[in-house]
């Protein structure tokens, strides 16, 4: 069984939450980073919806998993790519799902390994908790209760869209 769930809604919540933080924030010119692959999907449609005209970064976190001698080397990895300075930048970091939060763990080592933001700003599309590390999404477009046979996966880029997988009946 495949469910959708809505796309559209979900950016827009996303959108709403970034822009409100941003203007509380005092935060005028952030960049974005998307982490491969829903990620970056997200962070292209975002920064046109922001109105942000500098391109945004990609990361492959590949060789920041604190798993990668467990599970191996990803055979589609490709390098990362930051076309701007991140010293001293506000950053929004982008990802389609958040769950364990390792992920996001590993995209901060990333990021300060090109230099130190002033500030990082977690969006994420999904949030599923089940935390194994103390991190947090700042806005997030919906949060989930999955069960153990459930699975959510972004899909796209075109159509984008959000699949809710379950293994069971």
């Amino acid at each position: 069984m495949t469910a959708l769930l809505e796309i559209d809604q979900l950016l827009g919540e996303l959108e709403n939450g970034l822009r409100q933080l941003l203007e509380d924030r005092g935060v005028a010119h952030p960049a974005l980073i998307g982490i491969r692959t829903g990620g970056v999907w997200l962070a292209d449609i975002l920064g046109k919806r922001l109105g942000i005209d500098e391109p945004f970064g990609e990361l492959d976190i590949s060789f920041y998993r604190d798993d990668f001698s467990r599970i191996g080397l990803n055979p589609k990895v490709k390098p990362s790519s930051l076309p701007f300075d991140t010293e001293g930048r506000d950053i929004i970091l982008i990802d389609d799902v958040i769950m364990s939060g390792r992920t996001i763990r590993a995209a901060m080592n990333e990021i300060f390994d090109y230099g130190r933001p002033a500030s990082i700003i977690l969006a994420t599309l999904i949030d599923l908790g089940a935390r194994e590390l103390p991190i947090q999404p700042d806005v997030t477009g919906r949060t989930l209760a999955l069960s153990s046979d459930q699975r959510v996966k972004l899909r796209g880029p075109e159509p984008l869209h959000i699949e809710l997988q379950s293994s069971g009946q």
